[in-house]
């Protein structure tokens, strides 16, 4: 993967879950509705002053949301920050740049 590539995608592992887990509130809060269901599905992430993660999240029914989640370098505590979200999202949707 090139630096300020967008990797190819994964499936979700118990990190990515663990990052979905600590920015539902925030993700709940943007979008204005609670999830009783968030499952990260898959994911792709992109090398830059930091981390991006591209997250595939299943909330439910037939429907997803698309994640974009920010972590700092470590130096910088390796904080994570919800940066923007895609709702009304289906299984067939695939996670690209947003």
């Amino acid at each position: 993967m090139l630096c300020g590539g967008l990797g190819n995608v994964q499936d979700a592992t118990a990190e990515v879950q663990q990052i979905c887990d600590e920015v539902k509130p925030y993700v709940e809060e943007k979008a204005g509705k609670t999830f009783d269901v968030f499952t990260a599905k898959t994911f792709k992430t992109q090398v830059v002053a930091g981390k991006n993660y591209f997250i595939k999240v299943y909330v439910g029914g037939n429907d997803y949301i698309h994640l974009r989640v920010y972590q700092t370098l470590p130096h910088a505590g390796n904080k994570l920050e919800l940066h923007s979200l895609q709702t009304e999202k289906n299984d067939q949707d695939q996670l690209a740049y947003f």
